[in-house]
């Protein structure tokens, strides 16, 4: 009847089954399903088909992939979403106009929803009178993850099926609901085991057929307002909106499908959608959407770097690290947690103790939360070798070092193990601060030798940096890539250099913070700033939590590689308060002074003592800035020193880049990266805000490209 590169639709031919026709989605050349414009436009010319078509009954809509639709193709949306949110309304206006007409066939549909359906592939199962559901496959609407929310009627149609409270939770919240969730909310109507499912969709729609079910008055459900009193749907809204607003309040999609879906409630289907269609507009053109979109694309540009790597590089299947503790025990618990039997070695019992501790902390934490049962917690513990020689280190594919950060004694160290190990096995550095290089000076075999760079704490931090030195060769790299990415983690390959890349980025980030506070500024102030901005914490708190004495020397060392543009601050703060004996909450005091609370956890309060040794600094007296301008010195440095590490080729993307910041030291999500950011302001705006702050010196100092780009109207992402 209809052969689609997408889509088919074909009569059924099983006993019993005259005028029923199956629609199946079966994208050819791909493993899933999703509404590309191709699919939507194919879906189109299938109803048309079954419209047409003498003698059918019934419809039962399928999945030939193991997925029904895993969404929108979200490619697509670079150059859909430069458009003017008017224009960007009416084409998803004259989207639904043609999918509605599905729903409005006069005659019954049943779709079966084998795998995930998540986002378009949910609205487009919305669509059908009736749902089954595998017990094994997930619904849900995760658009708010991208800055948007449903736009083929997702939020009408939720509503009146599931109530508004549930529709509120799902839409809000972007969690997927797997079957039982789905059944218990009347988003499906029926489950069924997966082998059953087409055979238990298909005896429903023939149920329907012959007027078993009143799948119509189901159908005119969905059309009709929802009949709920109005202050009703104010409470529910209000108690929605306040979720909203705490959870994510740099992110409007929330907040505006919430007000949508309230005020659509009363509406009819048709004004409802267009309710929300120009909603969605107004939404996709918001800078949440733009970053939270190209972060998502950044993620599918670096998992395809990591399938390449994974080619390329030496399979992992026995590792070892060199060095316990908190943090040689994250790592060792990480490994053993996804499959890759570790051995931990440190010449101090109290060492490999608190290491052992550390792992024990992370499996009962997730016994606790039920994501692993006691018996799979004592296998990964029994996966764990701890030991004071090298035994067994040469028969290990990949050796960590998580030593102490002293550049002679990880020379000394590094060096007598490469005996140890066997010609093939790479050896990982996972340093902070030193140069692969100089590490590398005295080993036989630096072609083996490469960094992992782990952020802190291990289980909870995605980002693996992995450090290419100049003798480290590619295939040492790809292994340590492919093997970060098998423990769970983001690996981003970047060059070997002072701060490698997110701490490099990071440092005049804080040397601004520090200037900022010698000329007078309010540390306080400019920490209130910064997180209204969108950090988890501001630059005074994060030096309190990650101990400003190792903050200082990691800066310090880093700075001193970029002598002409990252220069030390006279009157620092950070400095003066370590040497007052001030290194943050481990000391019970920093910029802010620190108590435990009920829970044990450090529960900070402004410090007297502390803003006495910040003023004494601050020699021209205190200085009152606007928020905005705290804002524009703390983050144009990070912008250009940004810029100087992708044209240095410290890292070869931007996807890359902006993936590292993100997920190393939490870059506000809503802006997407340091790149993102720029491009969000536009290339001309940065670089007359730098001319705006030249008098502070060459940390505002834009490159030439910079200036070449803004000249062009280029973009560091491509739409």
């Amino acid at each position: 009847m209809f052969q689609g590169q997408s889509i088919q639709v074909l009569p059924i031919t099983e006993p019993g089954t005259e005028g029923l026709v199956e629609l199946r989605f079966d994208r050819q050349g791909d493993a899933i399903n999703k509404l590309d414009a191709r699919t939507v436009d194919e879906f189109r010319q299938a109803i048309d088909v079954i419209a047409a078509a003498p003698g059918v009954r019934g419809v039962l809509v399928t999945s030939a992939k193991d997925v029904f639709i895993v969404g929108a193709d979200i490619t697509e949306f670079g150059l859909k979403f430069q458009q003017e949110p008017q224009q960007i309304a009416a084409g998803v206006r004259e989207s639904n106009a043609m999918i509605n007409r599905f729903e409005d066939l006069p005659i019954p549909s049943v779709v079966a929803i084998n795998g995930f359906a998540l986002g378009g592939g949910l609205e487009l199962a919305l669509l059908g009178a009736l749902r089954v559901m595998s017990e094994t496959a997930q619904v849900g609407v995760p658009e708010v993850k991208l800055g948007l929310f449903p736009g083929f009627g997702g939020t009408v149609r939720l509503v009146r099926v599931a109530g508004l409270a549930t529709a509120f939770d799902w839409v809000a919240s972007g969690r997927p609901a797997k079957a039982a969730q789905a059944l218990a909310a009347g988003v499906v109507d029926e489950l069924a085991a997966p082998g059953a499912l087409r055979d238990r969709a298909l005896a429903l729609l023939q149920s329907a057929v012959r007027g078993e079910v009143d799948w119509a008055a189901r159908q005119q459900r969905k059309r009709a307002p929802l009949p709920l009193a109005a202050d009703a749907v104010a409470a529910e809204l209000a108690k929605a909106l306040d979720a909203a607003r705490r959870g994510a309040p740099h992110q409007p999609a929330a907040q505006t499908a919430l007000e949508t879906m309230a005020e659509g409630a009363s509406l009819g289907r048709d004004r409802a959608i267009d309710l929300e269609s120009a909603a969605f507009g107004r939404v996709a053109k918001t800078q949440a959407a733009a970053s939270l979109v190209r972060a998502f694309l950044n993620d599918q540009a670096v998992k395809k770097l990591h399938k390449r790597h994974a080619r390329e590089g030496r399979p992992v299947a026995r590792a070892a690290v060199l060095g316990a503790g908190t943090m040689g025990g994250g790592i060792a618990f990480t490994s053993a947690l996804r499959g890759v039997p570790v051995r931990m070695k440190d010449i101090a019992q109290a060492a490999l103790e608190q290491g052992l501790a550390e792992a024990d902390k992370q499996l009962a934490r997730q016994v606790r939360n039920g994501r692993l049962k006691p018996e799979k917690a004592q296998a990964v513990r029994a996966a764990i070798t701890v030991q004071r020689d090298e035994a067994g280190f040469d028969e290990v594919d990949c050796v960590i070092e998580a030593i102490v950060e002293n550049l002679d004694v990880k020379r000394r160290v590094l060096a007598a193990l490469e005996g140890s190990v066997g010609p093939g096995t790479v050896i990982a550095s996972n340093t902070s601060s030193l140069r692969i290089d100089d590490i590398a000076q005295p080993l036989a075999r630096p072609e083996n030798f490469v960094g992992m760079h782990f952020f802190n704490p291990v289980p909870v931090m995605p980002l693996v940096e992995v450090i290419r030195g100049s003798r480290t060769s590619p295939q040492a790299v790809s292994t340590a890539v492919a093997y970060a990415a098998a423990m769970g983690k983001v690996p981003i390959v970047v060059q070997d250099g002072p701060g490698f890349l997110v701490n490099r980025i990071l440092t005049p980030y804080v040397n601004a913070f520090v200037q900022l506070v010698a000329d007078g500024a309010d540390f306080e102030q400019v920490d209130r700033a910064m997180e209204a901005f969108g950090w988890p914490m501001g630059p005074a708190y994060l030096q309190d939590v990650v101990g400003m004495d190792v903050g200082a020397h990691v800066f310090d060392v880093i700075a001193a590689g970029y002598p002409a543009r990252i220069r030390p601050v006279e009157r620092n703060a950070i400095r003066t308060l370590v040497a007052a004996g001030r290194f943050g909450q481990k000391t019970g005091g920093g910029f802010y002074d620190y108590e435990a609370d009920p829970a044990g956890k450090p529960r900070k309060t402004s410090s007297p003592a502390a803003r006495a040794l910040v003023a004494a600094l601050q020699t021209g007296g205190a200085r009152d800035f606007t928020d905005a301008e705290i804002v524009e010195r703390m983050m144009l440095p990070m912008l250009v020193e940004a810029a100087h590490a992708l044209e240095e080729g410290v890292v070869a993307t931007p996807a890359e880049l902006d993936t590292a910041m993100l997920l190393g030291i939490g870059f506000p999500a809503y802006a997407g990266g340091p790149l993102q950011y720029a491009d969000w302001l536009g290339l001309p705006q940065v670089v007359a805000l730098c001319e705006k702050h030249a008098a502070f010196g060459p940390p505002y100092q834009p490159t030439a490209r910079m200036r070449a780009m803004a000249a062009e109207g280029a973009r560091y992402h491509r739409l």
